[in-house]
């Protein structure tokens, strides 16, 4: 019987059979997706050029898919995003093509992005991946209207520091494994 190479692959496996039985009912997934919508348009309205080009792909349909997830968002007039109508037909369609969440989690902490596969409009795919690439949230500033410039500001040094260590820690991890230094050869 052959063994999970790490526990990573372990708990990928539990997610995979948790995942596939439990399917949350249509009205959590669709008020998730609603929650998910307005926190966008939060985002989206601190950054007036990333409004700009959403107002040009304005009634376009962009589908989201990871495994069993799927999400469509249009772009309104006003430059931001709403769930699309149901039946609506994407322009585009971005499917994440790594099945593991630790996979991708492991590669966002290194600053890589999910292998994508892209099937549709070239010129909105384009405009998406700015979207991703320049629209940020300012977490700091969302902070600072509840506590204070200087508590939030202290906060977001301390979750910096967090997050520098954590890409450091999995870049070394990463190196290691490129070279085959693991904890098997530290052995040797």
């Amino acid at each position: 019987m052959a063994t999970p190479s790490s526990p990573f692959s372990l708990l990928g496996d539990l997610f995979n059979r948790v995942g596939e039985r439990l399917q949350p009912p249509p009205w959590a997934v669709h008020e998730i997706q609603h929650r998910a919508v307005l926190f966008f348009n939060h985002v989206l309205q601190q950054e007036p050029e990333a409004q700009q080009r959403l107002v040009r792909q304005q009634g376009r349909v962009v589908r989201f898919q990871w495994r069993f997830v799927t999400m469509e968002l249009v772009a309104t007039p006003a430059g931001l995003l709403d769930l699309a109508p149901p039946g609506s037909l994407p322009e585009l369609t971005l499917s994440v093509i790594d099945d593991n969440p630790f996979e991708i989690a492991r590669a966002t902490l290194r600053g890589d992005k999910p292998s994508v596969q892209i099937v549709g409009d070239v010129q909105l795919a384009a405009e998406v991946n700015w979207l991703v690439d320049h629209v940020r949230w300012d977490v700091e500033d969302d902070l600072a209207r509840v506590i204070g410039d200087v508590p939030a500001h202290a906060i977001g040094n301390a979750v910096r520091r967090v997050v520098g260590a954590l890409r450091q820690f999995v870049g070394n991890r990463a190196a290691a494994g490129r070279s085959g230094i693991g904890s098997a050869g530290a052995a040797e």
